[in-house]
């Protein structure tokens, strides 16, 4: 994609916003609505590609949204499912919470499902410095997953 080139990234601006627009990109943000009840949004830019990051987890149906995107290219990220750790859930805020925390396989079938081709995939730990039996687990258990994937053409 050229440094020139339009972003939609889901979710309202953030840190990475900047920095995708300090390398010469024009972003555009959500604004916080709900994608399971407008997932019609996506398609109100055009844009070369949408990012995603920490996003689909929150969705209770992420494949309308995946489904919606007319952009050529997704780059998204998700927390990974942690048999010894449950789903992420606020304490203080009602909304903060995953509906869905993915197997990549999961992930995979869920982009393919909706028309994506997975390009490149990567997984990545999240090591915490605790005392502890779940810390020491995180240091060697992926908890993130990233995928740069491209709309399927018929």
């Amino acid at each position: 994609m050229p440094q020139s080139g339009t972003i939609l990234d889901l979710g309202i601006r953030n840190p990475f916003s900047e920095i995708m627009e300090q390398h010469g990109y024009t972003v555009i943000n959500t604004q916080g609505e709900d994608l399971d009840i407008l997932p019609e949004i996506v398609k109100e830019h055009q844009v070369d590609a949408v990012t995603a990051f920490e996003i689909f987890e929150h969705l209770v149906a992420p494949f309308n949204v995946l489904s919606a995107i007319g952009a050529p290219k997704l780059i998204a990220t998700v927390p990974l499912k942690l048999w010894f750790a449950s789903a992420y859930r606020s304490k203080t805020d009602p909304w903060d919470r995953h509906y869905h925390e993915f197997e990549d396989w999961q992930f995979d079938w869920l982009l393919e499902k909706s028309g994506w081709q997975i390009k490149e995939k990567e997984k990545w730990t999240s090591p915490i410095n605790k005392v502890g039996f779940r810390p020491i687990l995180r240091k060697y258990t992926p908890r993130y997953y990233a995928v740069y994937a491209e709309k399927q053409t018929l």
